[in-house]
């Protein structure tokens, strides 16, 4: 398993491809934004549907501190479509479909439920300041108000 991340580190670069099928890279937003990459599970399951929700909801106040708001899962870009127009999502969603972009964040984990081993993504959000590195490196996160508590991380730093 890779090195768990943690603040103040380089962020990990990342190149995957967006619901639109656009090439996006972290070198992106370098200097322009914060960067708020969260990694969820699987498209359309009601932990990960609660977030989006969330994330859309607050869209404008993470964009108010210059801040994009990004999800990956190793779902494809047909089904990040289809999950955005479900709920009419306002985030970004990334298809890590080869698991690149999650191996580099340390979120494709072995965990085990009631005796049962299984690799899976492990909920986790990361900060990236604009100069690319990690502002804040958080594993193993709960959906419920977690959108709330990374704009109030964002809020706190830029106080």
């Amino acid at each position: 398993m890779s090195q768990l991340l943690e603040k103040n580190q380089e962020a990990p670069f990342f190149r995957a491809t967006n619901q639109d099928n656009q090439r996006i890279y972290l070198s992106d937003y370098r200097d322009e934004k914060i960067v708020v990459l969260y990694f969820y599970p699987k498209d359309d399951t009601p932990g990960c549907t609660i977030e989006a929700n969330d994330f859309t909801a607050m869209a404008d106040e993470f964009a108010a501190l210059d801040a994009v708001v990004i999800g990956v899962s190793k779902d494809d870009c047909a089904s990040h479509r289809a999950f955005i127009g479900k709920y009419g999502l306002n985030v970004q969603l990334l298809a890590d479909t080869s698991g690149d972009v999650c191996d580099a964040y340390g979120v494709w984990q072995e965990v085990e439920k009631d005796g049962v081993k299984k690799w899976k993504i492990v909920r986790s959000t990361f900060i990236i300041g604009k100069d690319g590195k990690l502002i804040e490196a958080l594993y193993g996160v709960n959906h419920e108000g977690h959108a709330q508590a990374v704009l109030d991380i964002l809020k706190g730093t830029n106080a």
